[in-house]
């Protein structure tokens, strides 16, 4: 049975495709073999009639593996929303048991997982399932990314709320400053705010453009 990781975000565009490459190729930098799983994919390009999950690739990529892309990424939809709108929109269903079977085949192969959502943890997946349903189904504690700035501290909290409404396991946090944009007062003091409040671990704290995940990478390992 292999061991893993859910990654979800306090928002979309936190950079949780980013954090999730960077911990899966610390994995595979130390040794470990992992697999990754992208299970729904929206705003996907199309190259020759075929749409292309750029994130699915690069966790592919980032984690070495040559798994089949089906299996990694079991749904992807052109238009830039949530799964289920995506695709309601494109007379599409998402079935939760397809994307359970994916992960179970990939789980037997590798023996750490890392599987990435889409948004916050309560985007919609289907038309009655939201991704903490997924998180709690795959049985895999959640590691979420938050950004460093302003409204931080309302958004993690809320995300951490819902994901303690389930019982589900906490990995910890990663601040993601994905702008690059100066340190002011509340990208310094958010996050021992939070971490004083939720009683939540903060695994680290990157900036933009850091490749480097090795501590974030290390940190899971103890705590799973």
């Amino acid at each position: 049975m292999s061991r893993g990781i859910f990654i979800t975000g306090t928002d979309t565009g936190v950079g949780k495709t980013w954090i999730a490459a960077g911990i899966a190729q610390a994995f595979r930098t130390s040794g470990i073999d992992v697999g990754v799983m992208k299970p729904a994919e929206t705003g996907c390009r199309t190259r020759r009639g075929e749409l292309i999950p750029s994130d699915a690739l690069i966790l592919s990529e980032a984690a070495g593996t040559n798994d089949a892309l089906g299996l990694v990424n079991p749904y992807r939809f052109r238009l830039p929303l949530a799964p289920a709108v995506a695709a309601s929109q494109e007379g599409k269903r998402i079935d939760m048991k397809r994307i359970l079977t994916c992960y179970r085949e990939l789980q037997n192969k590798h023996a750490w997982m890392v599987v990435e959502g889409a948004g916050g943890i309560l985007v919609p997946l289907t038309s009655r399932l939201t991704y903490l349903d997924l998180a709690a189904a795959l049985g895999l504690p959640v590691l979420v990314v938050a950004r460093p700035g302003l409204g931080t501290i309302n958004h993690t909290l809320l995300t951490i709320m819902a994901l303690r409404s389930r019982k589900m396991p906490i990995a910890g946090i990663v601040f993601n400053d994905s702008s690059g944009g100066a340190r002011g007062l509340a990208e310094r003091s958010s996050s021992s705010v939070i971490e004083r409040i939720a009683g939540v671990s903060i695994l680290g704290s990157t900036r933009f453009g850091q490749k480097d995940l090795s501590s974030v990478a290390r940190q899971l390992l103890r705590g799973i």
